[in-house]
């Protein structure tokens, strides 16, 4: 059985406390463990924040789409935005081996995202970010 579950947010900082509450519902919806919920919250706020970070002028207000979709043994999150085109699979891995004071700033939540989901891949469809979160259960 497939199940699906989506969410639009607004691209303001504001709007993180309405991801936390949709992971929430998918975590009791999707009967996932404490620890998986917890994890995906990480890796979506991550992402998320990235987007209203990045993605668009500051005074642009844009809309950013998330979906998740449970499938036989796995996870699935579709983020998707209009912002500028960023694929932060082509990013380097942070170097996590230096001090805090020596590492350059950013990174460090794509290197996040890379180590607790299975598979991330990044499309850029029709002038849209479309990043692909995939999370084996």
């Amino acid at each position: 059985m497939i199940m699906e579950k989506s969410i639009i947010f607004a691209n303001d900082i504001a709007e993180i406390s309405k991801l936390a509450q949709f992971i929430e519902e998918i975590g009791e919806d999707f009967s996932l463990s404490p620890d998986v919920v917890f994890n995906l919250n990480l890796v979506l706020e991550e992402a998320v924040v990235n987007v209203i970070n990045y993605a668009y002028p500051k005074e642009e207000h844009q809309s950013i789409y998330l979906s998740a979709k449970l499938l036989e043994g796995s996870i699935v999150f579709v983020l998707t935005d209009t912002g500028l085109e960023f694929d932060p699979t082509k990013a380097p891995d942070a170097d996590i081996t230096l001090s805090a004071d020596d590492r350059p700033i950013g990174g460090l939540g794509i290197f996040l995202i890379r180590q607790i989901m299975n598979e991330v891949k990044y499309e850029r469809i029709d002038g849209k970010n479309v990043l692909t979160l995939e999370k084996r259960l």
